[in-house]
């Protein structure tokens, strides 16, 4: 059987043709006129506003985000909001503010973290904190994650006041720091010491989510509604130690090899959740024959073995949503050269599918490894359980209007986001920043990568899908 492979919407690699609105004639490149007309002196045009963001060199860790927190605070006060800026240190800054509305409808939530991973060993063809706009696109570190999705939802909001709109239910942004660490100086923090903050908000919309992918020569538009949950392991490796002069064979050296070669070449179990059954249906009624039975096939455990390994590379992620994953990350053992350890350990990321918990995963790497060392569960914070879809239709409705031509699919993330702690306050979020990518930009390999970069287009796409939700709620 061949491989399943990418492919270029038919008659459609760069443009759409809707039949009213901004994007009629010219497809989302008709955007940026209309942000850079309504924004003048108001702050709100993506494409500057992300440069300025992109300026702001807050890598985590340690973050130091609050220069950019007060930035955005300053734009959004300007606009005559009044934000609110929370943090357990002076560094480490969150910001949250209310666009007030009619009180007919839940307050709404949107939320993005501007912190940013960081660039060491890499190579890029414009400096990654300058912003620099050049071949069409916006460049740097935080362009696809996420500060490029925080200038959609600023713009938005700010283009909704300067308009004088008010909205059913209050409108919410929060903007938190330290999501690339674990949380604790951001979402954690707001969600355990401030919930106050979020009381009766039901729907939320952040990363990752709402940029296009072409699939069989369809066009689609995954928006995530679920993701992994991060469960980090240790392997303990031990055995007798000694003079390394000895040449000692089979030792626990030899067990480490063992077992990075079996993580390696061995996935674990496959295991189909609710969430990408609902995923594999969608995508399947999008896709044309005779690929339309592929996802069907894919939600039958004993045909997903055989299909995952002929899915196109360029599709890696979608293949990590089948099964719990352990990834070796860090190796300690041994001080001195001539001394053979008497223990090593292993550290592995893991990553649970939806619904399950740290035992399962611990039994399958039992099984996969078949030696005798001590695995111990580090750290598990339970992601989404309960899937509440009440939003997808009206995050399709805005994606269809823009692009006639492209199918918003349910997705479930393969990493974990700020989503596994607004959870814990009844939040159903939705990743949302739209994006229309051309087909050879590769989104999964962008991100933290090295010539991190979002189309200018694609950005002035994402202002507007969140401007048009906005209102329509």
């Amino acid at each position: 059987m061949s491989k399943i492979v990418l492919g270029n919407p038919p008659g459609s690699a760069t443009g759409i043709a809707g039949k009213t609105g901004p994007a009629a004639v010219a497809g989302p490149w008709a955007l940026g006129q209309l942000y850079e007309n309504a924004g003048q002196g108001g702050g709100m045009e993506p494409v500057h506003l992300l440069q300025r963001l992109i300026r702001f060199p807050s890598v985590n860790p340690p973050g130091n985000e609050a220069a950019c927190v007060r930035y955005i605070a300053d734009l959004l006060r300007q606009a005559g909001l009044h934000p609110l800026l929370v943090g357990k240190s002076p560094d480490r800054q969150n910001l949250v503010v209310r666009l007030t509305g009619k009180g007919l409808a839940p307050p709404f939530l949107m939320y993005g973290h501007a912190d940013v991973v960081g660039i060491e060993g890499q190579q890029w063809r414009y400096p990654p904190f300058a912003g620099v706009e050049a071949e069409g696109f916006v460049w740097g570190r935080g362009a696809l994650d996420m500060k490029g999705g925080l200038a959609m939802m600023i713009s938005a909001l700010l283009r909704l006041t300067r308009e004088g709109f008010t909205p059913a239910g209050d409108i919410i942004l929060a903007v938190v720091c330290d999501e690339e660490d674990q949380g604790a100086f951001g979402a954690q923090y707001l969600t355990a010491e401030h919930a106050g903050l979020f009381r009766g908000v039901r729907y939320a919309i952040s990363e990752l989510g709402g940029f296009s992918i072409c699939l069989a020569g369809r066009r689609l538009y995954p928006i995530m509604v679920s993701e992994k949950q991060r469960c980090s392991l240790r392997v303990k490796i031990a055995g007798p130690g000694g003079h390394s002069s000895l040449a000692a064979r089979g030792g626990i050296m030899a067990v480490l090899a063992r077992i990075l070669q079996r993580l390696d070449r061995r996935p674990l179990p496959v295991h189909i959740t609710p969430p990408v059954r609902i995923m594999l249906e969608a995508i399947a009624s999008a896709l044309p024959f005779p690929v339309r039975p592929l996802p069907w096939l894919l939600s039958k455990p004993f045909c997903a073995e055989f299909l995952l390994a002929r899915i196109d590379e360029r599709l890696d992620f979608f293949k990590s949503l089948f099964r719990n994953t352990a990834t070796p990350t860090a190796v300690r053992g041994g001080s001195r050269l001539n001394l053979v350890p008497s223990e090593i350990l292993l550290d592995l990321d893991g990553r649970l599918v939806p619904g399950f918990r740290p035992e399962t995963l611990i039994r399958e790497i039992r099984n996969l490894l078949q030696e005798d060392v001590e695995i111990d569960l580090i750290h598990f914070l339970p992601g989404p359980m309960e899937l509440d879809m009440g939003l997808f239709s009206a995050l399709s409705a805005v994606l269809q209007e823009l692009d006639p031509q492209g199918r918003p699919v349910p997705f479930v993330g393969s990493g974990v986001s700020d989503a596994r702690f607004f959870c814990t306050l009844g939040v159903q979020t939705f990743g949302f920043t739209p994006m229309l990518l051309p087909p050879e930009i590769d989104f999964a390999k962008l991100v933290h990568g090295a010539d991190e970069r979002i189309p200018v287009p694609a950005l002035h796409f994402g202002a507007e899908a969140v401007y048009r939700l906005l209102k329509r709620l």
